[in-house]
């Protein structure tokens, strides 16, 4: 019989494994590998035909499944009877507890699944923050009725029904009267404990993307949505677009600081976290809302680069692959503003050619199909939002589509 041989290993001996749930995360899949690391992609079966950074991938492997645990450890544990699997990454949110339960599994250093339930499950950081002394909306656990009852009595409407474990604001939903809420509660029937109730706080939303390095948060940006994402969900679709906000405000100050809070307290070593709060409309105080251990979507890695020069992606492919063992250093960088949007499309493959204003760094193009979108910096604030303000209207007119909100996560 014949000894299996290993893959190639880099001059740094480290083979890789990538989880992806989602057709995301080239700029990582090749950072790793320009870091010399051996490549394993395992992604799901419909995805295989996706643009994937092929040449950057030494292998790829599809499942019909990455939620389903003991398929993914077999499977994963088979290949590393011949591959020296030495970091398992996670490039979407639905694959955070998924790769934590492989590394406890192989005993593979990152974090674990403690830590992870606190960056996926809105219960687990919420609960969390609270007890920590963070300010959050006030919400309940929907599993004793009687608490669920003093809830609805005590705390003023409207509410949303949040599943635990969905990203973004999928299948989130607004409540206005008690009897709506159990309604929907006996709907649920025994998935009723996978769901919180919270408080909805009226105000501006902004989220926070971040590189930490040994429990030292190193980069920040902190950035407002014109309108929130659940909002657009909600309505049937509609124009996407965030922005950054001014920098050495005392907004921009009040922010970082309970974001400082939120990533101490929750326990992260090192990554790349997205993470939202709101500033309450009456009050102005500044709530946490959810975290996540992962780059943000709808492309806002692609604003967060254009303003700053910074990659998350290849930052956060770096940090993985040290893991603490090497000192992480972050580059240079510029502090430009930059303003992001985005909208469904009726045509295909849109034409943007018309949209040529200098500011544009970024545009979305042949991927995915009936998109559109735009990223623009500027050294003034007040001309990102001036070209925010003009492109609005103008993609509308041009090429706006809508469609249901999604109740549950699609590949």
């Amino acid at each position: 019989m014949h000894e299996p041989v290993l893959p190639a290993e880099s001059p740094r001996g480290r083979t890789i494994l990538c989880l992806a749930s989602y057709f995301k995360g080239n700029a990582f899949l090749e950072q790793c590998k320009r870091e010399g690391c051996h490549v394993v992609l395992v992604t799901l079966e419909p995805l295989l035909g996706k643009p994937w950074a092929r040449e950057f991938i030494d292998e790829i492997f599809a499942l019909h499944s990455l939620t389903d645990w003991r398929t993914v450890v077999n499977a994963v544990s088979y290949l590393a009877r011949t591959r020296d699997i030495a970091r398992i990454t996670p490039l979407d949110d639905y694959d955070v507890e998924t790769a934590a339960h492989l590394r406890e599994h192989l005993r593979i250093p990152g974090m674990g699944e403690t830590t992870a339930r606190y960056f996926r499950d809105k219960l687990a950081m919420r609960a969390r923050a609270r007890d920590r002394g963070i300010a959050i909306p006030a919400f309940v656990h929907v599993l004793n009725h009687a608490r669920v009852h003093q809830f609805l009595s005590t705390v003023p409407a409207p509410w949303l029904l949040k599943p635990r474990s969905e990203a973004s604001s999928v299948g989130i939903r607004k409540l206005e009267r008690a009897e709506e809420v159990w309604k929907v509660i006996e709907e649920l029937g025994d998935a009723q404990s996978s769901y919180l109730i919270e408080q909805m706080i009226p105000g501006d939303v902004f989220h926070v993307d971040a590189i930490i390095s040994e429990k030292k948060i190193l980069f920040a940006e902190v950035h407002q949505y014109r309108k929130p994402l659940f909002e657009l969900l909600h309505q049937g679709g509609g124009i996407f677009a965030t922005r950054t906000v001014l920098r050495g405000s005392l907004l921009e100050a009040s922010i970082k600081e309970t974001h400082a809070q939120v990533i101490e307290h929750l326990g992260l070593v090192r990554g790349v976290t997205h993470t939202e709060f709101i500033r309450g409309r009456e009050d102005g105080k500044i709530y946490f809302l959810e975290t996540a251990a992962r780059v943000g979507g709808a492309h806002i890695a692609d604003l967060v680069e254009a303003s700053t020069g910074i990659s998350l992606w290849r930052e956060w492919a770096k940090i993985e692959i040290a893991q603490g063992d090497e000192p992480y250093t972050l580059p240079p960088h510029q502090a430009l503003y930059g303003g992001l949007i985005l909208s469904l499309a009726r045509q295909e493959k849109p034409d943007t050619s018309a949209y040529n204003d200098p500011e544009i760094a970024w545009r979305l193009e042949g991927h995915p199909a009936h998109h559109v979108g735009f990223v623009v910096r500027s050294p003034a604030l007040e001309r990102v939002e001036a070209l925010l303000d003009q492109y609005e209207p103008r993609i509308a007119r041009d090429f706006m589509a809508t469609m249901p909100a999604p109740t549950q996560a699609t590949s």
